[in-house]
């Protein structure tokens, strides 16, 4: 019995797909999905900036409890 690859898998999936949403919801189906990856790049982006803005207040006390130790 022959292995499926990556690109069968695919290929099966889309055809899965196709066949459950069927071709006039494939569009809107792309869209979403497309929109949904934008707003996780965003947040991504965002938390990042968060995360780089804390990062020296969280340094300064991390020494700030090694000099007391």
């Amino acid at each position: 019995m022959a292995l499926l690859g990556p690109a069968e898998i695919a290929l099966v999936g889309a055809a899965l797909v196709a066949l459950i949403f069927g071709p006039k919801k494939l569009p809107q189906l792309a869209r979403s999905l497309g929109e949904s990856k934008k707003e996780f790049k965003k947040s991504m982006k965002e938390a990042d900036e968060v995360a780089d803005q804390a990062s020296p207040d969280v340094e300064g006390q991390v020494e700030d409890v090694k000099e007391e130790m």
